[in-house]
């Protein structure tokens, strides 16, 4: 048997999905410290590529981020969880 595919509509709602969190970044961006430097800036998950590295304390400062937005109700459980599995599949096991 073969194997099942994605629905075409099931990827314009994930598409439409990374684009409302986009949006969202950016407006959570414009509202930061103006004074925050720029190499301070966590990377969004969503933009790198699963096995692209990342030093280690960047990747732990991006959980506790994103751990911080859930606590503070800024971000949504399902939000939460999607981020949380792109950060997982950004892990390198060795």
């Amino acid at each position: 048997m073969g194997a099942s595919r994605t629905s075409f509509e099931k990827l314009q709602r994930d598409r439409a999905k990374k684009a409302k969190a986009a949006a969202k970044r950016e407006k959570r961006l414009e509202k930061s410290d103006p004074n925050a430097r720029p190499d301070e800036a966590v990377a969004d998950p969503s933009e790198l590529t699963p096995g692209q590295e990342i030093p280690p304390d960047t990747l732990l400062r991006m959980v506790a981020e994103l751990h911080e937005q859930f606590e503070s109700e800024k971000i949504t459980f399902e939000e939460f969880e999607d981020r949380k599995t792109e950060l997982f599949a950004l892990l390198s096991v060795d």
